[in-house]
Order: C-alpha cells, then sequence, then structure tokens
C-alpha cells in the first residue's frame, strides 16, 4: 500500500472493519454494522459523516443525489455489504460513486463473509 492515496486514513478504516468482524462476525443486517464501524471509527480519531446525502453529477452538472453509508475526513467514501458473495456488480456501483460524486478514494467493506473482505478504489 506504499504510496497509495489516503493510505493512513484507509488503513485505520479497514482497522476499525476488522474489529468489528471480529466481535460480531457473520450474519447480522447491514445497519448493525454500520452502527458499530461508526463508534470503532469515532474510537479511533477518524472524522465521518454517515448517512450522508451527496450529490451526483453528469457532465459536470448536478443531476440528483444519493446518500453513502460514511465519508470519512471528507476524502475516503465507505460503502458497506453484508452480502455472501461481493460481485463485479458491487464493485462497479462503487467506482459509478466515485466518479458521480467527484472522489478518488472509496473502500467497499463487506462483513457477510467469514473473513471481512475490503476492495480499495481509486477514481
Amino acid at each position: 500500500m506504499e504510496g497509495y492515496k489516503h493510505k493512513e486514513l484507509t488503513g485505520k478504516i479497514i482497522g476499525a472493519a476488522m474489529r468489528v468482524h471480529t466481535y460480531l462476525g457473520v450474519g447480522f443486517p447491514e445497519v448493525v454494522y454500520q452502527r458499530c464501524l461508526a463508534i470503532e471509527l469515532r474510537e479511533s480519531g477518524v472524522a465521518f459523516e454517515q448517512e450522508l446525502e451527496l450529490p451526483l453529477f453528469y457532465r459536470g452538472e448536478k443531476v440528483g443525489s444519493r446518500r453513502v453509508d460514511f465519508l470519512a475526513e471528507k476524502t475516503v467514501l465507505v460503502e458497506l455489504k453484508a452480502v455472501s458473495e461481493v460481485t463485479t456488480l458491487h464493485h462497479a456501483q462503487v467506482l459509478n460513486y466515485l466518479h458521480a460524486y467527484q472522489l478518488e478514494v472509496a473502500l467497499l467493506l463487506n462483513f457477510g463473509e467469514p473473513r471481512l473482505s475490503y476492495k480499495r478504489f481509486v477514481n
């Protein structure tokens, strides 16, 4: 991860998610993981906004909005899932969010597998 943009911040977020997954395991609804991750992020000193409604852009013009799970330190979008398998559709969703929200870095965290899975995306 050396040289990655927002490496320290994404590391803190992934660490917080791992603590949640270790404690809860698999089987809860996404909202439970979201609430627990908020607690862990606060404890880690990560500034974030939760369920934040962000504008969507098309060719530089605002065309609507959508809520994101977390926006950490106004720079890293965090999308949560609690599914048995992350698919390419989930990846496309995160990439589309990055582009539409005009952000650079996102994390996709999945709590629905025996081990926390995560993927970092860059726009």
